[in-house]
């Protein structure tokens, strides 16, 4: 057995958590390989709305173990409200949740440094949500990153914590920040001991000794490939690597045990935050995504930017991480427009290009091309052949432009609203 991928081929919000959620039946585990509560993924089901951010989201089903890799960034005092939040709704995590032993702890002092440095890019603000994503992973290079293993040492943990404290007060006070977060400490040494009564395990051992065992294993990425920290849209990406690559050291395994990568695109572009967006519409139509959409961060709240379908940075995405099978979301807010527009090349230092630029901000003009919309309201389609002809001919437009087939395809929120094809 290998090790299937499920990521989002945008600049994130693609619908990650939903089709993890309806695909979670066929695997034995679902494993988070990076990232941290930057992550908002949204599940519904049941009439019940549940949004995961560090807990991967095959967590509402029992017969499926819930891995956090060692890739991941954790915030305890996150991780526990999100806990609980999933108990009170039949999640059975005492026996389906494993953490690893490597996973790096956010320390109360990476959110407070992460606020500082944002404020004190101005105008060129990355968009951070806040979290202390950023520092902590700048900690894990600088060597003095505190582990979830740490914990159940108590004299060594208490000084790996004072160690990395004073490490980041030192930079505080070098930006003239004194504010206390002593109530902020208090909450995360009591999310700490909260979070020892689960399963911690060596996850690296835990997800090769599966592989050998024939365990069906899923990858599940946060944030977009778009965001990237060595080939997104630097330097407005995220901290950590959201391609296929992130899997191998996010989880511990070898390239040679990477199995299907099933990439999410959505029907159209959206990203949060600052940072280029070749396609982004200000106008009505934009406008129009967004509240159909209902496209507002599922973490942060931010109402996100909107734009056309980009096959330029889709192809590019595409071969980064060696994209087997498509699945595409969202289709249904696409209806009630009369044209879309997918953008097919762009125009940069006067020349037409299809390959993604080092800097998205030459870009001078893009080149698009058009397809008939279509009116029918699909979120109630439960077969493909109810689906009207533009939208498979939009469908087939996708898949023959990228060389890659679409295996599922969302028209609506729910779990039930995704189809076959």
């Amino acid at each position: 057995m290998k090790v299937d991928v499920l990521l989002g081929l945008q600049w994130g919000d693609e619908g990650k958590g939903k089709i993890v959620d309806v695909i979670t039946p066929k695997y034995d585990i679902i494993a988070r390989f990076q990232g941290g509560p930057n992550a908002g993924h949204t599940l519904e089901f049941n009439g019940i709305k549940h949004v995961l951010h560090t807990i991967p989201s095959g967590i509402f089903h029992d017969n499926t173990v819930n891995l956090i890799g060692n890739g991941v960034v954790i915030d305890p005092i996150i991780l526990k409200k999100e806990i609980l939040e999933a108990q009170k709704i039949g999640a059975n995590l005492k026996e389906n949740l494993l953490i690893s032993n490597k996973a790096q702890l956010i320390l109360p002092s990476h959110r407070i440094l992460d606020k500082v440095y944002e404020e004190t890019k101005a105008e060129k603000k990355i968009g951070s949500t806040l979290k202390g994503i950023g520092p902590a992973y700048t900690d894990k290079t600088a060597r003095i990153a505190v582990k979830t293993g740490d914990i159940f040492d108590s004299k060594c943990f208490i000084e790996k914590y004072n160690n990395a404290k004073s490490h980041h007060i030192k930079i505080l006070n070098g930006y003239n920040y004194f504010e206390s977060f002593d109530e902020l400490e208090k909450q995360w040494f009591d999310a700490v001991e909260f979070l020892k009564q689960f399963k911690f395990v060596n996850s690296e051992n835990y997800v090769n000794q599966a592989i050998k065992l024939k365990k069906s294993i899923l990858a599940e990425g946060a944030q977009g490939s778009l965001l990237d920290i060595d080939f997104g849209s630097y330097p407005y990406v995220t901290s950590s690597n959201t391609t296929c690559s992130g899997v191998c050291t996010g989880l511990g395994i070898s390239p040679k045990k990477v199995g299907k990568v099933y990439g999410i695109v959505k029907a159209y572009c959206t990203r949060v935050g600052s940072g280029p967006f070749p396609t982004e519409l200000t106008d009505e139509i934009g406008q129009y995504l967004r509240d159909k959409g209902h496209e507002y961060g599922s973490t942060t709240g931010r109402p996100r930017r909107c734009g056309w379908l980009d096959l330029v940075a889709l192809k590019y995405s595409i071969m980064l991480n060696g994209v087997d099978k498509l699945i595409v979301t969202k289709a249904d807010v696409l209806s009630g427009l009369d044209t879309l527009k997918v953008a097919v090349a762009y125009k940069v230092n006067g020349e037409i290009t299809t390959e993604m630029p080092y800097d998205l901000s030459s870009i001078s003009e893009i080149i698009y091309d058009e397809l008939p919309g279509w009116k029918k309201d699909i979120s109630k389609c439960s077969k493909f052949e109810e689906l009207p002809v533009e939208l498979h001919n939009y469908l087939k437009y996708i898949s023959v432009n990228t060389g890659v087939k679409i295996k599922y395809l969302s028209v609506g929120p729910d779990r039930s609203q995704t189809l076959k094809i």
